[in-house]
């Protein structure tokens, strides 16, 4: 009877061999659970970068969409009929009857630019000044609010669409003073920090020449 109890005991119990198998089998288990849960977070976090970079493109285009779209054929003074519209391919200063600063209300001088740093690409900002400066006033005064609108920002090209003729015809420059009149439109393209192309086409409401 002791020697069928004392087997019964032994046969009731884990060999080292099991415990070994276990153990492993437990480790496999934990390391394929924490990959699992490492990926899905990976993605979640990515997909909320992505949420949160196509929010901020698109607030960007927002604010560049209004100031463009309101921008104002404002002359230098009554006896020049020059127009305060200047562009380039990588700047482009005009006056905008959207004034942020000033709660949508009044004009502002608004600057487009973009500042180079390196390899890494430059900066997409913008500039608002109020009020706006008249021909040989005082440069320095008024107030001033920048804003950032993109970063890495490589090859930007400002185009603007001239209204004259009857076919479409997008050129580099834009002089206010040699035109006397405003842009069609006015596009904007460049490579992204992640490489992406963005471009973006902003009309302009008012395009009266200057009589």
């Amino acid at each position: 009877m002791r020697t069928r109890d004392s087997q019964l005991k032994t046969r009731s119990g884990f060999t080292l061999i099991e415990v070994a198998i276990s153990i492993t089998l437990l480790a496999l288990i934990a390391v394929i659970l924490y990959g699992a849960f490492y990926l899905s977070h990976r993605a979640v976090a990515k997909s909320q970068a992505r949420s949160e970079e196509s929010q901020r493109l698109r607030s960007a285009g927002d604010l560049l969409a209004g100031y463009i779209r309101s921008a104002y054929p404002y002359r230098m003074s009554r006896e020049d009929l020059s127009i305060r519209f200047f562009g380039q391919e990588d700047s482009l200063t005009f006056v905008s009857a959207l004034s942020s600063g000033m709660g949508g209300r009044g004009m502002a001088e608004v600057t487009i630019f973009w500042e180079s740093e390196g390899e890494e690409g430059g900066l997409l900002g913008l500039q608002e000044r109020i009020p706006v400066a008249l021909a040989g006033g005082e440069e320095g005064g008024g107030y001033r609010n920048s804003l950032l609108l993109d970063r890495g920002v490589r090859g930007l090209r400002l185009e603007y669409l001239d209204p004259q003729g009857e076919e479409e015809r997008w050129v580099d420059q834009w002089s206010g003073t040699e035109k006397r009149m405003l842009p069609r439109a006015v596009r904007l393209r460049y490579q992204g920090e992640r490489g992406e192309e963005i471009e973006w086409v902003f009309p302009i409401m008012m395009s009266v020449l200057a009589p």
